[in-house]
């Protein structure tokens, strides 16, 4: 079979296989369809490799009414093909696969049905058509942003509420932005000093594990910087990369993570830090700040003393409640852990439980 990028496969299902399906099936039917769920096919970074498990032939369908999701389902049980441009359109599972393999023998397919609203609800912990508070914005992982806003809609019947769905979530309001910035700051404020201190007493390994944490968390913010949702860690350096000022800052990461000393490990991570900064000082959402590197106190090592920004940025947020929050931004900037980032009940309840001041 040959490899086909998933988002064009799923495109080309939904228009020659499910949409005249549906139209014998369930005539008159609204519906919305698109490809939302996650998996690498919905950053268009799919491969080979990708086909091993939970890729295929497959979206999901939204209709208006629940009472509609059953009759859907039963139509599509009986009335999918066996396979589509070769590839089989049955899905055998096993652990830890969302779908699972692609196999004709499989007993599943891979087409999803839900009413609208209660799948936003599932995926979110909320209905964005109702409104998103700044309390729905700080509980939700930009992975799961970056999915939603990502993939692709292939149809939207529903008067269009799929798309104004995807619209609502496309980016933070500025305040809620400047404090998610703000958190990022905080964090390399808080650790960027830490590498040059491991270095002077001759912990190499120490100080590249530091400065490896601190290229996660620049390359998270650049993409914030640039309106973008930051992907899990499989795909984060791919699509920062991606940006068009990138090059710079990925060429001074290599830098600090080569193989060198500390003397070439120091002058990429202040590179890169010193473009962070130029760039949030662009921005024009906080008054700029000085962007070079100084000692930290009388040490013999730079840092940016990243906490300006953070400052700067909350000093800037107009909403008192937002300003006077602790810096610590959206989940996903203070929990890294799958098991709690993929359950919107658990994400939610955690983020509820921090204390307000």
């Amino acid at each position: 079979m040959a490899f086909v990028p998933g988002l064009t496969l799923c495109r080309r299902f939904h228009d020659e296989i499910l949409a005249p399906l549906l139209a014998r099936r369930c005539p008159g039917l609204a519906y919305a369809a698109g490809l939302l769920d996650g998996g690498s096919e919905l950053l268009g970074l799919d491969t080979p490799r990708s086909t091993d498990h939970d890729w295929g032939p497959r979206a999901q369908l939204f209709v208006a009414d629940a009472a509609d999701v059953a009759p859907v389902r039963a139509a599509l049980d009986v009335g999918l093909p066996a396979q589509f441009l070769g590839w089989p359109t049955r899905f055998v599972g096993g652990p830890g696969t969302r779908l699972g393999v692609v196999d004709a023998a499989g007993d599943r397919h891979g087409v999803g049905v839900d009413e609208l609203g209660g799948w936003l609800r599932g995926r979110l912990g909320f209905d964005p058509a109702a409104g998103i508070t700044t309390e729905d914005w700080l509980s939700l992982p930009s992975q799961r942003l970056a999915e939603l806003t990502g993939g692709a809609v292939f149809h939207d019947g529903l008067g269009g509420a799929l798309r104004a769905a995807r619209a609502r979530l496309a980016w933070y309001p500025d305040d809620v932005w400047r404090h998610v910035l703000s958190a990022a700051w905080t964090r390399i404020g808080q650790c960027e000093h830490l590498a040059g201190r491991c270095a002077e007493v001759g912990d190499e390994l120490g100080s590249r594990m530091v400065t490896a944490g601190l290229a996660r968390d620049l390359m998270r913010l650049g993409l914030l910087l640039h309106r973008r949702w930051p992907p899990y860690d499989k795909w984060l350096g791919t699509v920062f990369a991606q940006l068009p000022q990138a090059p710079p800052v990925v060429a001074a990461l290599t830098d600090a993570l080569g193989p060198a000393g500390w003397t070439a490990r120091e002058a990429g991570l202040g590179r890169a830090l010193e473009t962070l900064a130029d760039w949030t000082n662009g921005m024009g959402l906080a008054a700029p700040v000085d962007p070079r590197v100084r000692p930290f106190h009388g040490r013999p090592f730079l840092v940016l003393d990243a906490g300006r920004f953070a400052t700067a940025l909350r000093a800037a947020i107009g909403d008192p409640a937002l300003r006077g929050r602790p810096p610590v931004g959206a989940v996903d900037q203070y929990v890294d852990n799958v098991d709690v980032l993929t359950h919107p009940e658990r994400v939610r309840r955690l983020a509820a439980a921090l204390p307000l001041r």
